[in-house]
């Protein structure tokens, strides 16, 4: 097993269900007919399987609860050890790859990581199929298949970005556009943050024009145009509109840490993120906590809507696990609708399960329904690995006002000849 704090769910799993009362509660009012305590295995049971599933550490608590419910469930059948072992879901393919045999049996991972993991032989294809496209929003099951074969089991469907607003200084109109909203907070003498850095935010300003980003039929090279001169909005007319913004006095460059930093101690008062910060974010501006899609910019004379990219969270069954019957079982299992509303309830994620997103509760977030709004402007994330460091480059570059005055035109070359670079 790759390194990582372990935590072991065997019969004896008492010291975190004692912290877990008050998730206990809602586990009861969410998984309707989910079997009460049962009596551990029954003496004479020969059958003995041990699992481990890799997931966020964040959600160690909530896993915890999910495979111990799992554990009493089957009981009668088998005697189940299950250690849960913390790998950033971002982080999982490369860690899995480093060793496929010894990963875990069961692990969460984003959806952009899939085709690798087919592509090395690491992903069992999913049971039941067919109820997985029955039971889930299209775009789940999709971002979960490759060529018609689904490969792992959609647990959110919320993997975007979208404009994070204090209603205090804001209304519902001044929210669509990037425009008003800096020219607000420069006034309030507050900041509104997006984090340039990476190129999974940076697609926001290219995704609307006819410039294209994606893979090619390889699935690992890039094919990028983002410095096209011959297009409706050209390349350069994108890096000037985001010279533009950066030279607001109200704009800052920043990761999700210091985004919510600026919330808590009151110098931001907008900014871009996901649903991951919704409920720190909530519990800062109470009352006023807004969420809308994305708004609108400035960009060679014209207001044109920011895109996102639109992403997945899943739980796939390694092909390796010698266990194969009972890996399909827990990952169907963590990703059933009783467990993602669960999972809304505690960490506020999307479900992907459609009856679970139709529920009232998830018709009420305003991170969701902001979601849910941005899904007309979004696409599904498809890069290969060359795309992060020169989209990251770019990016910094614009964010510092372009301090060395360089060409535009050089700028953008350099990034896509970066981007397209062959393996």
């Amino acid at each position: 097993m790759k390194t990582g704090r372990m935590i072991p769910i065997c019969m004896g799993f008492l010291f975190l269900l004692s912290g877990c009362q008050q998730v206990d509660r809602k586990t009861d009012a969410l998984q309707n007919g989910l079997p009460g305590e049962t009596e551990e295995s029954p003496s004479g049971t020969d059958t003995n399987v041990s699992l481990t599933l890799w997931g966020a550490e964040e959600d160690g608590e909530l896993l915890a609860q999910m495979t111990e419910e799992f554990r009493r469930k089957y009981a009668n059948e088998v005697s189940l050890d299950i250690s849960i072992e913390y790998v950033s879901e971002s982080n999982c393919k490369d860690t899995l790859l480093e060793d496929p045999e010894g990963g875990a049996d069961v692990f969460t991972f984003a959806d952009d990581q899939l085709r690798a993991l087919v592509a090395a032989g690491t992903l069992a294809p999913a049971e039941n199929p067919e109820e997985i496209k029955k039971s889930n929003v299209r775009g789940s099951w999709e971002a979960a298949s490759v060529n018609g074969t689904v490969y792992a089991y959609p647990m959110t469907a919320d993997n975007g970005y979208f404009l994070y607003y204090n209603k205090n200084y804001f209304t519902e109109e001044d929210v669509q556009s990037f425009d008003t909203i800096l020219q607000i907070a420069e006034q309030a003498g507050k900041k509104v943050t997006m984090d340039w850095t990476s190129g999974w935010y940076l697609y926001a300003f290219f995704g609307c024009t006819d410039m294209e980003l994606g893979l090619n039929d390889d699935g690992v090279s890039n094919y990028c145009n983002w410095n096209a001169a011959d297009t409706g909005i050209k390349g350069t007319d994108v890096a000037q509109a985001l010279l533009d913004i950066s030279a607001s006095s109200a704009f800052q460059s920043c990761e999700d840490t210091e985004f919510v930093e600026g919330v808590s101690n009151g110098c931001v008062i907008a900014g871009v993120s996901g649903v991951w910060n919704s409920t720190a974010i909530k519990d800062v501006w109470g009352e006023d906590y807004g969420a809308a899609k994305l708004p609108a910019y400035t960009c060679a004379g014209q207001q044109l809507q920011m895109a996102s990219f639109a992403g997945y969270k899943m739980v796939g069954v390694n092909a390796y696990s010698e266990n194969q019957k009972w890996a399909q079982k827990l990952a169907e299992w963590i990703t059933n609708e009783s467990n993602q509303k669960l999972r809304f309830v505690e960490r506020e994620q999307g479900p992907s399960n459609i009856n679970a997103s139709n529920s009232a509760e998830v018709m009420e977030s305003p991170a969701i329904q902001a979601v849910l709004a941005q899904s007309e402007f979004a696409s599904l994330q498809s890069v290969g690995g060359k795309f992060w460091d020169p989209a990251k480059a770019f990016g910094e570059t614009m964010a510092a006002g372009n301090p060395q005055n360089e060409d535009l035109q050089e700028i953008l070359d350099t990034m896509v000849e970066g981007i397209t670079l062959s393996y």
